[in-house]
């Protein structure tokens, strides 16, 4: 206990400011940012997904995309870091027929990704013994091990409060925890991203608990060692499971009688809500935004509100930045080769010149109409845009909250600002299986555009949203469109692309756009939602009128990366992640 303890002792500086990033690269390229973190020791980081499509792995929307990220950062920046996961042996695709998103499943095999097999560990449902496969893919200081079985079916598969849901939970939990000792690897931190991940904490205090720690000792050493992050705003929608149900899945798979009892009193009316246990088991929690710390609405058992460290997300600058204006910014001392910005980065962005915004915008417009050559709209159609067409565009997962039906709300208010400025609108985005409402939503979406003969040639549903087509049209397009319901939006990353790839934002101030100013981008707000999407019709005509004026691109580009390159930079994430972790 007393030597773990000494081996979490702070070694290197906190960074208060930009000018410190030179300390922070520093203790990174001498490989101590902590003793605590080391090549035995990684970083963990726990997700039910990822979204990673060059390793063949394909999430369901922000959460997989964000894991993805933040190991390429943690592998940029040379912290050994450890990513758990399952591998689905089945993902969705998407496509619309008659009007109606249909999914359809593909059989994927890791062996064909380069992932190489481990070896099995087992975890008990019921009476049984579960075999799972464990997977590893290793990069630089980073590697992601991967839990799967033939039948495990596809993320998020079956109802979240279902046995199989939980079945898939206690497989990364206990079974990812066994990956990791089959590895040789000893957790420095855990980071559980939402509360899918709750079990590998679990795993981790039974382990104490069983091998002879004292239970009090063995809690308290677990929740210094752990973090979690949560992605979401209410606490109320989550699914809860039932005592019966853990007595199948997770109390077979639990050694400790001490920790079986603290369990089970954390049962009311028979039934367990995951959040108030993930509280419970981390000392540290973490929101994605600074919004989403200081209005998020969880409570621990006892019923008190639960304060949240806002460490807002960020972005892989070389994974969703187009080349071109990445290698610009760099060269230009904007950003440094980390994804970092410079000290003098504001004075720097004077270099975006209108000429090469355009320029840019023109070279990520070939790459949108190479991509499109294999991506249909709704109506089968081929796209091709001419490079100074001017292009909305929404392209996100599709949620309620998110509202992608806002701009459909006046369809021939819609039409004349589409027609006078000779622009197109392309939708982009998954809708989760199950949703009802937002299937409804989109097929009438689609009936509106259908019904009208402009809207059918300039608004366009791009299906099978993917990691391709959300470079391609962050690259391609040239405004882009997010008006979620102010504060339901945790975080987001969509706009943090845009805003990188010279795109101007009309969005509402929720979110990580709300850590910056509403100044700085094109703001939707009213006291209602017919003024805001009154707003929103204003705020599209402005922007087309931005794209008309060298002066005003200059200065509404300039503006956004101003304010927001600090705020979606990877690098500063996983620096606020160390600092948060790690204090003096």
């Amino acid at each position: 206990m007393n030597n773990e303890s000494q081996d979490a002792e702070y070694f290197y500086h906190p960074l208060e400011n930009i000018e410190d990033v030179d300390i922070f690269y520093e203790a990174v390229e001498r490989g101590k940012l902590t003793k605590a973190v080391s090549k035995e020791r990684p970083y963990t980081y726990w997700t039910i997904e990822i979204y990673d499509q060059a390793n063949g792995i394909r999430g369901g929307g922000g959460l997989g995309i964000l894991a993805a990220d933040t190991r390429r950062v943690a592998e940029k920046l040379g912290v050994p870091f450890a990513l758990i996961t399952p591998f689905y042996p089945s993902e969705t695709h998407q496509k619309v027929e008659n009007g109606v998103v249909v999914d359809e499943h593909r059989n994927v095999d890791y062996k064909q990704f380069g992932f190489k097999f481990v070896d099995q560990v087992h975890i008990k449902c019921g009476n049984d013994l579960c075999k799972l496969d464990v997977v590893q893919k290793e990069f630089g200081s980073t590697r992601i091990i991967a839990i799967t079985e033939p039948n495990f079916g596809e993320l998020y598969s079956g109802l979240s409060w279902g046995d199989h849901r939980l079945y898939q939970e206690v497989a990364l939990g206990f079974g990812g925890y066994a990956a990791l000792k089959l590895i040789g690897l000893k957790p420095a931190i855990m980071q559980l991203n939402e509360v899918a991940t709750f079990f590998a904490a679990l795993a981790r205090l039974d382990e104490l608990a069983s091998n002879g720690m004292d239970f009090y000792e063995a809690v308290v050493y677990t929740r210094k060692h752990t973090l979690y992050t949560n992605h979401t705003l209410v606490q109320a929608a989550e699914a809860e499971f039932t005592h019966e149900q853990f007595e199948r899945y997770v109390f077979p798979n639990i050694k400790s009688l001490a920790v079986k009892k603290w369990l089970s009193d954390k049962f009311t009316d028979n039934r367990i809500k995951l959040s108030s246990v993930t509280i419970e088991i981390a000392e540290m929690r973490s929101g994605v935004s600074k919004l989403h710390a200081r209005i998020a609405n969880y409570r621990d058992i006892a019923g008190n509100k639960v304060k949240f460290k806002a460490v807002t997300n960020g972005i892989d600058m070389d994974y969703w930045v187009l080349p071109e204006i990445l290698k610009f910014m760099e060269n230009s001392e904007i950003i440094d080769a980390k994804g970092y910005p410079t000290v003098n980065y504001v004075e720097n962005l004077e270099l975006f010149t209108a000429e090469k915004i355009r320029e840019f915008k023109k070279q990520g417009r070939r790459l949108l109409n190479e991509i499109l050559k294999k991506r249909p709209d709704q109506n089968g159609k081929i796209l091709k845009f001419g490079e100074d067409e001017l292009i909305y565009d929404f392209r996100r997962r599709f949620a309620d909250y998110k509202r992608p039906e806002l701009a459909f709300h006046d369809p021939g208010r819609l039409r004349n600002i589409l027609e006078s400025h000779g622009a197109h609108y392309i939708m982009a985005g998954r809708v989760h299986a199950g949703d009802q409402t937002m299937q409804e939503k989109l097929r009438k979406m689609l009936e509106i555009v259908d019904r009208d003969d402009y809207l059918r040639g300039h608004v366009h549903y791009i299906s099978d949203y993917d990691e391709e087509m959300a470079l391609a049209l962050s690259a391609g397009c040239n405004i882009t469109v997010n008006v979620p319901i102010v504060g339901l939006e945790a975080c987001g990353t969509s706009w943090m692309k845009d805003v990188a790839n010279l795109n101007v934002m009309i969005s509402t101030h929720d979110g990580g756009v709300a850590d910056g100013s509403m100044n700085a981008y094109l703001n939707v707000s009213g006291k209602d939602e017919g003024e805001e999407v009154d707003m929103l019709y204003q705020r599209m005509e402005e922007a087309a009128a931005i794209w008309d004026s060298d002066f005003d691109l200059e200065y509404t580009m300039r503006e956004q990366l101003k304010e927001f390159l600090p705020v979606i930079s990877g690098a500063r994430m996983m620096q606020d992640y160390l600092d948060y972790l790690f204090p003096v």
